[in-house]
C-alpha cells in the first residue's frame, strides 16, 4: 500500500473513533511532512489533536519511511469548506463570496447537504418618496457556487 493511502486509511480510522471530529484536509509534502487539519461538531481540543496524532503515528513505521506529523484544528479565520462546518456555524455571521463575485455579510440561518441559507438587513430606497427603509433579505447559496466563506468574529 502506498504511503499516502496508508495515511488516509489511518485518518479515517481516527475519525471513526472520534465521531464528533471530521477531516478538513490533509497533505503530505515531498519530504513526508504530514499535515492534518480537523474540525469538530463541538470544536477541537488539544486532546483531540493528540488522539488523532497517536492513532496515525502508532501505525506508521519510521524505519520504513521517515516522516513528521502535524495535527491541527481549523483556525477561527479559516474558510469553511464542508457542509458539516456550515451546519455547525448556524446562527453566526459569515462573509461569503460566490463564484460570480457576489458578496454577502449575513447570518447563516440554515444549511443542508446542498446549500446554505443566509439572512441580513439592508437599507433600500423607498418605492415612493425620498429616504430609505430597512428590509429583510434572504438568499440560498449552493455550496458549489461558494468561492469563499469565512466566519466573522465579533467581540
Amino acid at each position: 500500500m502506498a504511503f499516502k493511502e496508508k495515511v488516509k486509511e489511518l485518518i479515517d480510522q481516527a475519525m471513526a473513533v472520534h465521531t464528533d471530529l471530521f477531516l478538513i484536509d490533509y497533505t503530505i509534502s515531498a519530504d513526508y511532512k504530514i499535515t492534518i487539519t480537523i474540525d469538530g461538531d463541538h470544536g477541537v481540543t488539544l486532546q483531540d489533536c493528540i488522539d488523532v496524532s497517536r492513532i496515525v503515528e502508532s501505525s506508521l513505521d519510521r524505519e520504513e519511511q521517515d516522516f513528521s506529523l502535524e495535527v491541527a484544528s481549523a483556525g477561527a479565520t479559516s474558510p469553511l469548506k464542508l457542509p458539516r462546518q456550515f451546519k455547525k456555524n448556524i446562527g453566526r455571521k459569515l462573509k461569503v463570496v460566490t463564484l460570480s463575485q457576489e458578496k454577502y455579510e449575513a447570518t447563516i440561518v440554515d444549511a443542508d447537504d446542498t446549500q446554505i441559507f443566509l439572512e441580513w438587513k439592508a437599507r433600500e430606497s423607498k418605492a415612493v418618496g425620498k429616504g430609505k427603509v430597512t428590509v429583510e433579505k434572504k438568499e440560498a447559496v449552493a455550496y458549489d457556487q461558494i468561492k469563499e466563506a469565512i466566519v466573522i468574529i465579533t467581540f
